[in-house]
């Protein structure tokens, strides 16, 4: 079983659910802590913009009736599947901390490729870069990266692509997603 999120960020809202369903008010979202994607049906009246955060945990939820769905990724709108690059990127930013903390701890995943071989455009070279600069000083932002793995011009850039292409099922081991 995935681990639950508490809470979403909303990717699309529609008015009268999808087309084929029961006329309800739906969210399609991810959440923010595991990226499950979720669709979620809205209390009447409330009306969801993308990238707001909707509570979906435990006990009493103000905007939420019922989780509905979890969605692989190809059940998403096309809105929210634009929507998805920038709300990744925001809660990546927001997330800070733990994202450095990946750059901090990351270890192999097998005998022969390190978990910053699995982001998109990382080799061995840029793999080794990473290690010797973390080998000197833990990194401490991204900025922090950036400015002493010069190969590495946007590590938010390269999580979101990761999270996105393991919520597609390109990847087959997951680095940040639970499902």
């Amino acid at each position: 079983m995935a681990d639950k999120d508490e809470y979403i960020k909303v990717l699309d809202f529609l008015r009268h659910g999808r087309s084929g369903e029961k006329d309800e008010p739906v969210a399609q979202g991810i959440g923010t802590k595991n990226f499950n994607l979720l669709e979620v049906v809205m209390r009447d009246e409330k009306e969801p913009k993308g990238g707001e955060e909707l509570y979906i945990g435990e006990g009493d939820r103000d905007k939420v009736k019922y989780i509905k769905a979890r969605l692989d990724y190809n059940q998403l709108t096309g809105n929210a599947k634009s929507e998805l690059k920038y709300v990744l990127k925001a809660m990546i930013q927001e997330q800070e901390e733990e994202f450095v903390e990946f750059f901090n701890q990351a270890t192999p995943v097998t005998p022969r490729r390190h978990a910053f071989e699995l982001l998109p455009g990382i080799g061995s070279k840029h793999m080794q870069a990473i290690l010797d600069e973390r080998e000197e000083k833990e990194f401490k932002s991204y900025e922090d990266i950036k400015e002493r793995v010069s190969s590495i011009p946007d590590p938010e850039d390269l999580i979101a692509e990761r999270i996105e292409n393991e919520l597609k099922g390109d990847a087959k081991r997951k680095l940040f997603t639970s499902a």
